[in-house]
């Protein structure tokens, strides 16, 4: 009886040391089973390309005055972007302007002077009849006859002349505003504004720079995307 008593009590020790001894377990959450959506997310490495990419480019030279927008900045169509200098533009398109004027005045001299040449020959025509009667009526000379046909005669092509100086005026004054036209709307193109809605990615120019036109041979400077 002795002995089992101090098995009894020995088993109960070591029962015990495991007992309060033993590693705790990790703590684990616990949820229903229900349906709902698999979200996976994947991470790789890569490069962001726009659907829609538009360079800049200037359609005249000149040296960039104002510059508006920097690397990174948000933008909308019809944005002002830069400014290239438009002096030398607005001589040419101020030339034109007094070249069509100039021409518009003349032509008024020459409307001015057709309206003298048909009075002319309206006089020369009256003159010629009337001598014409003398004539019939051996009341003047052959050569007051003569004078008169020949002066006439002057008159007409006097006329004619200045018809086709008229003609000859107004073909140059629609070339002059053909050419006027073409300066204005080069004009336009030293302020450019943005084409689209969108974000600077690159800029490549400063303000004070020159910039370049492309040519045959030179794709001239992309100023900015």
């Amino acid at each position: 009886l002795i002995g089992l008593a101090v098995l009894a009590v020995a088993a109960a020790v070591v029962y015990a040391n495991f007992y309060f001894k033993r590693a705790e377990g990790k703590e684990v959450a616990v949820e229903a089973v229900k349906k709902r959506d698999l979200e996976a997310v994947v991470s790789a490495s890569g490069k962001i390309q726009p659907k829609r990419s538009v360079n800049i480019s200037a359609d005249t030279m000149g040296r960039v005055t104002d510059l508006a927008i920097e690397e990174g900045d948000t933008v909308t169509k019809g944005q002002f972007l830069l400014q290239i200098d438009p002096r030398n533009l607005q001589s040419n398109f101020q030339r034109g302007q007094a070249g069509v004027a100039a021409s518009q005045a003349q032509l008024e001299q020459f409307r001015t002077a057709i309206e003298t040449a048909r009075a002319n020959l309206q006089l020369s025509q009256d003159n010629l009849k009337r001598q014409r009667d003398l004539w019939a009526e051996q009341l003047t000379t052959k050569e007051a006859l003569d004078r008169a046909e020949t002066e006439a005669r002057l008159r007409e092509k006097e006329l004619v002349n200045s018809q086709q100086q008229i003609a000859t005026q107004q073909a140059r004054i629609r070339e002059q505003q053909a050419v006027l036209s073409s300066a204005r709307y080069d004009l336009t193109k030293v302020r450019i504004e943005s084409p689209i809605d969108g974000i600077v990615t690159r800029r490549n120019i400063e303000q004070g720079e020159m910039v370049v036109i492309g040519t045959m041979n030179n794709a001239g400077t992309v100023l900015m995307t």
